[in-house]
């Protein structure tokens, strides 16, 4: 059985267990080490199961608990050499953005740069088990070079930050507005929802709208953009809760 479970999603923490096939992989750690041990616990899973963790950058809400985790773990966390320094993490592995890398037996990962400020910042596809699963939040904007790159997936993890209305009037500073809405900041609903039409054209048939921000969005404003966008077409939609979300099977049709 292949499956996908997003941990934990938003401005306070992102955190995604994805089991393809017979390897399980953590996508980023925006969470506590006590937190993530309860949620694989729910699923009936101990941490020392996992096969490989993936990091997305050194920002702390993908980061928080990988410090403890490496204290009591040895399971091999990956990242790039400037996440690595950023982080000032010890004892993880290191592969170089925009290139291909296998965290685990059977598991192929083709990481590609993003434009989010922070350095080494990536997004990742990740062909296991029969699938490829593409993973891209934290964009700021979304060119043809990563388009490329996800084209084919089978099941979309895509950023849909925020809503740029909601931004403009909520209470952000003028700018931290600018910074999300900026080419290194965060991708909106709408930029968002036309890189998923996109996508669902070169066949991709399943997304989880992901990242979404607590304060300048909500799940129905996220799901509005993408059914618009993809109206008319065959998709699966999914909306990552802040906390921990359902098991997505990714084995159904």
């Amino acid at each position: 059985m292949s499956y996908l479970v997003p941990l934990a999603s938003g401005s306070t923490g992102n955190c995604t267990l994805l089991e393809l096939g017979e390897r399980r992989l953590l996508i980023d750690m925006g969470i506590s080490y006590k937190q993530l041990r309860l949620c694989l616990s729910r699923l009936g899973l101990r941490v020392g199961e996992l096969d490989a963790v993936l990091v997305t950058h050194a920002h702390s809400d993908h980061i928080k608990g990988l410090e403890t985790f490496l204290k009591h773990e040895t399971v091999p966390v990956f990242m790039t050499r400037a996440t690595a320094n950023r982080s000032r993490l010890d004892g993880v592995q290191t592969f170089v953005r925009g290139r291909a890398f296998s965290p685990a037996q059977g598991v192929q990962v083709q990481s590609f740069a993003t434009s989010h400020d922070c350095p080494g910042s990536v997004g990742f596809v990740i062909r296991a088990g029969g699938h490829q699963i593409g993973y891209a939040t934290d964009l700021g904007c979304i060119p043809d070079a990563i388009l490329d790159q996800l084209a084919g997936s089978d099941f979309q993890v895509l950023e849909f930050n925020h809503d740029v209305d909601m931004l403009l009037e909520g209470p952000y500073p003028y700018p931290l507005q600018q910074r999300i809405l900026s080419d290194q900041g965060h991708l909106c609903n709408e930029d968002a929802a036309q890189a998923a039409a996109w996508l669902a054209d070169q066949g991709t048939r399943r997304f989880l709208l992901a990242h979404l921000s607590q304060q300048n969005n909500t799940p129905e404003a996220a799901l509005a953009a993408a059914q618009t966008a993809l109206a008319g077409m065959e998709v699966q939609l999914h909306v990552a809760p802040v906390g921990m979300g359902p098991v997505i099977r990714l084995d159904e049709d």
